[in-house]
């Protein structure tokens, strides 16, 4: 499984908590927005996550114009905690891109890893 990490702040830190807690034998990319966004659009990762200070904004605007919103979700904001029920049905829904603030970077990717690894 392929992961590549987006995003506009902290992506040596969620590559570390993607390793850390995704599947075994996880191969993992930094990439600027635009390549980790191509990169799924292609094939040739399977998701994306990126942080950013709002969830929705530089983590993920290239990915949902280049992907789709259908394909993207916002896990976390400014004052709303990621939850995990939503990102299982979001994975679950064939959801391939995941944004969230970089302050929940320590609750969200072990969510969206457990996630990805219960498919």
């Amino acid at each position: 499984m392929k992961i590549v990490i987006g995003g506009q702040v902290d992506k040596k830190e969620v590559e570390a908590l993607v390793k850390e807690h995704g599947p075994e034998g996880i191969e993992t990319s930094i990439k600027s927005d635009v390549e980790a966004a191509m990169a799924i659009k292609t094939g040739q990762a399977d998701y994306y996550v990126g942080a950013c200070h709002t969830g929705g904004g530089g983590a993920l605007a290239m990915a949902i114009a280049i992907v789709g919103k259908a394909s993207c979700e916002t896990v976390s904001m400014p004052g709303r905690k990621p939850n995990e029920e939503k990102i299982q049905l979001a994975v679950q829904e064939g959801k391939k891109a995941f944004g969230f603030t970089a302050d929940h970077k320590e609750a969200a990717v072990p969510m969206i890893m457990r996630a990805i690894k219960a498919q």
